[in-house]
């Protein structure tokens, strides 16, 4: 996982040093269109197989929030001492574990709902509470949680079977009931998530 998250890292920064020499001629709107084009889509991609790691400094997730970091300082021409919190804000960027949490979200949205063409085995990852004869009655079934499988193992608690459930329990009750469509409920969930992001 280290290898693919160092190769992902080495790549973005690798389109950021040519988009850099670009910067003054094509301004901040094209800099960020280019920025979530050539970087942001590679931080996206798949990245719901690293759900469960570490972000903390020096481990393996760190690199890709470097990424991110310095790809904000870089379309709004910051530099590297200034604090990047504020950046993020200003162009509405969810961090790494937000953005992982919303990718396994968007996958649990559409493989419950019923407008929504998706992969069958994904489906048959989830089962909420309410089909559940033994849960049926409790408060979570109304909610529209999800079960949330038992695991003895730290690596089974990243199998999507488990972390897209636990992730998907943690979002407010209306976004999980309303059947929303696609759009609407990633213009939803990204509220939700970048409001938790940035709580602190």
């Amino acid at each position: 996982m280290r290898d693919h998250v160092s190769r992902v890292a080495r790549t973005c920064f690798f389109h950021m040093r040519r988009l850099r020499s670009l910067r003054r001629q094509i301004g901040r709107d094209v800099s960020a269109r280019l920025v979530s084009a050539l970087v942001l889509s590679r931080l996206d991609y798949c990245n719901a197989i690293l759900v469960g790691l570490p972000l903390v400094p020096q481990t393996t997730l760190s690199s890709l929030e470097r990424v991110l970091h310095a790809a904000a300082r870089m379309v709004l021409n910051l530099r590297p001492c200034v604090h990047v919190t504020p950046a993020l804000l200003e162009l509405h960027w969810l961090p790494i574990a937000e953005r992982i949490d919303f990718k396994l979200c968007l996958l649990v949205h559409k493989a419950t709902c019923w407008a929504c063409t998706t992969v069958g085995y994904i489906a048959d990852l989830i089962r909420p509470v309410a089909d559940l004869p033994s849960r049926a009655s409790l408060r979570a079934a109304l909610s529209g949680d999800l079960y949330v499988p038992r695991t003895r193992r730290r690596f089974g608690d990243r199998a999507f079977a488990v972390a897209a459930p636990r992730v998907w329990n943690s979002l407010p009750t209306d976004i999980k009931l309303h059947q929303l469509t696609t759009t609407s409920f990633k213009r939803s969930l990204k509220t939700v998530l970048f409001n938790r992001g940035f709580a602190e």
